[in-house]
């Protein structure tokens, strides 16, 4: 059996990053990936040109079961870090709104580069190869592959989470956890978008591609950002982020006209022949208006609307509720929610308090980030901690 002292299984964001800082301390690393293609997830992230960090990423910007537990690695490897690496390997970045970053020409760019940091540090690799068992002894791991068996000081968990299965996501992080007796959260989707229930599907199911600004909050989240409407329900920006906030149980709700005081328009209108829909359609898609304004049997001149009718929908383009049936699911989810509960772990290394030398990191971990950048910052921050430690 081929020993080495670190063997890093999963070959996207976190697993090399950890590899590439492991090899250059001078560690013997093994990278292990099932998949055929390197950093496809890499690859497909911001439309092409990877949202590679966001200088904003703080722990407020995280959700977790342990919202303290991200606050060391974040703080101990920033954007800043990221971004002088990316800027030493002559990467062309630029920067959108809040704060998020994206290379000019290709997320190709990214993956290079950490293929290239991996090098640096001797980085070697099995790809694609299968890890058929881990096993713990005395002196650290036995790891079988369907390329051989390999022994290692140091085992590291970079497998990520269940979103789009269709380029790789297995639930092996998780199996391997609870397999050393760690908990795993229940994992979701996250950042995905929400589908309508029946009713509201019939009603606005044909406004596919429509877009507006919005502020929308469900539970602990509230954002200010585009909403989509698709085939299928709701996207878009604010759509995406409010998700990881959203059980299942409560509505969402949304401000559909957040820069103007609904009551005072109305009130200013209020003897109008003008149709409601009308007014609504000089702030919102025409479309939308309209639809909203039949939704709300309003689709009438306003002087035709009593004073209390006025006042609830003025209340109501403040406040509209939307209660979603599900979401789209893994194939369409940026990310999971949930993972290895963060309580048994190191929060300096992300080594297992309880079973030395093996470390989780990445979208495996119970820590999420908002959408724009901070769940790379997270992959690059948790594998910088592991693979300065291990």
């Amino acid at each position: 059996m081929t020993s080495y002292d670190v063997v890093v299984i999963g070959a996207g964001a976190a697993g090399m990053m950890c590899a590439a800082r492991a090899g250059q301390r001078g560690r013997r690393v093994l990278l292990i990936d099932h998949y055929q293609k390197l950093g496809e997830k890499i690859r497909i992230s911001g439309g092409g040109r990877c949202n590679f960090t966001n200088v904003n990423a703080g722990p407020a910007n995280y959700l977790s079961q342990n919202p303290d537990f991200c606050r060391s690695a974040l703080a101990r490897y920033t954007p800043r870090d990221f971004i002088a690496l990316v800027e030493r390997h002559g990467i062309a970045w630029h920067e959108k709104t809040l704060g998020q970053l994206f290379c000019d020409r290709s997320a190709q760019d990214i993956i290079a580069m950490l293929k290239a940091e991996c090098d640096a540090g001797g980085v070697a690799w099995r790809m694609p190869c299968a890890v058929e068992s881990v096993a713990q002894r005395n002196d650290g791991f036995v790891v079988a592959t369907s390329q051989g068996t390999v022994t290692s000081a140091a085992l590291v968990i970079a497998t990520g989470g269940l979103t789009v299965p269709k380029i790789g996501a297995t639930p092996f992080g998780y199996r391997i956890a609870a397999q050393f007796g760690l908990g795993v959260v229940p994992p979701r989707p996250a950042l995905v978008p929400l589908a309508f229930a029946p009713d509201a599907l019939a009603r606005y199911g044909d406004l596919a591609g429509v877009s507006m600004e919005v502020k929308i909050h469900c539970g602990d989240g509230a954002f200010r950002e585009n909403l989509l409407f698709t085939h299928r329900g709701l996207s878009g920006p604010a759509i995406l982020q409010v998700s990881s906030y959203w059980d299942g149980k409560a509505a969402l709700h949304i401000d559909l006209m957040p820069d103007v005081d609904a009551a005072a328009l109305l009130r200013d209108t209020r003897h109008s022949a003008q149709r409601l829909d009308t007014l609504l359609s000089a702030h919102w898609p025409k479309r939308f208006a309209q639809q909203w304004a039949a939704a709300h049997d309003a689709a009438r001149p306003l002087k035709e609307l009593a004073d209390a009718r006025i006042a609830q929908l003025a209340a109501a383009i403040h406040d509209w509720p939307v209660m979603p049936s599900g979401t789209l699911g893994y194939a369409k989810a940026e990310v999971t929610l949930g993972g290895v509960d963060t309580h048994a772990l190191s929060s300096r290394t992300m080594q297992a308090n309880a079973v030395a030398g093996l470390y989780f990191i990445g979208e495996v971990v119970d820590v999420t980030g908002w959408l724009g950048g901070y769940n790379f910052q997270w992959a690059w921050a948790s594998a910088h901690a592991a693979g300065t430690a291990v």
